[in-house]
């Protein structure tokens, strides 16, 4: 059973400041915490009832430090989720090495003060599903492991590398020729006609404000989505984690 101060820890961890203190973050769900132990991240405490424990197998492959079997009444008092699942995991942040010729060779992520969970999560999974290994977010943009953008995440986090850093620094110290950086932009070139590379940073913006000023300086390579019909009065403009996915899709379009 879980302890007043095991409940009073996974709690706190709600807010960031316990989060980065204790260098932890929870996820809830079957898939989810299967996927992030399958992934080799380490959990400080698993907790789960034990109709969850007869359906899964638990197995020395998983670096679990703690096994908590309790009562889903319990469990309830730690979940952020309306309705708990069976199963919560405490995971240790993992590190993160970031290599320099990787990067350079390679399409990233750049997020500019994205701010809803739900977006980081997607945008994560849209990474993952595309095959681009590396996000940079300003830092602004919402934590990484807010327990919203872990649930939309599906366990994408597992295998992506989310690094915040000065977004002014990171394209100093990647701008060289032939190192695009491309941006969103309604005075855009139409991203179906332009000329895609397999590396380079893709820079997303603000939900309200798109991309900030400064950051608009950096972009070398401005795509457009276009509506359609072009002539017809369409939505003012798409949610962020949507033109991401339309992005990404279309950069991987032209490898085949």
């Amino acid at each position: 059973m879980l302890s007043k101060n095991q409940i009073k820890l996974i709690s706190s961890l709600q807010k960031k400041k316990f989060r980065d203190t204790h260098q932890l973050f929870v996820a809830e769900g079957d898939k989810l915490v299967m996927d992030l132990l399958s992934s080799g991240v380490k959990a400080a405490f698993l907790i789960y009832t034990k109709e969850w424990q007869n359906q899964f197998t638990l197995g020395d492959q998983y670096e679990i430090e703690n096994k908590i079997e309790s009562e889903l009444s319990q469990i309830k008092k730690i979940s952020s989720l309306k309705t708990p699942s069976q199963v919560v995991g405490v995971f240790r942040i993992p590190e993160h090495e970031i290599d320099k010729q990787e990067i350079e060779n390679s399409l990233s992520i750049v997020l500019d003060d994205v701010q809803d969970p739900g977006n980081l999560g997607t945008i994560i999974r849209i990474a993952d599903w595309f095959g681009i290994k590396h996000i940079f977010c300003s830092q602004n943009t919402v934590d990484l492991y807010n327990p919203k953008v872990i649930q939309a995440s599906m366990g994408a986090i597992a295998r992506i590398k989310l690094s915040y850093t000065s977004l002014d620094a990171l394209f100093s110290e990647y701008q060289k020729p032939g190192f695009p950086v491309y941006g969103t932009f309604l005075e855009g070139e139409t991203i179906y006609n332009s000329k895609l590379s397999n590396k380079g940073f893709i820079v997303m913006g603000n939900e309200g404000k798109g991309i900030s000023d400064s950051i608009k300086e950096m972009v070398s390579h401005k795509l457009f989505i276009p509506n359609f019909p072009a002539d017809q009065d369409t939505s003012e403009s798409l949610n962020v984690s949507v033109a991401t996915a339309i992005i990404c899709s279309e950069f991987r379009r032209l490898e085949f």
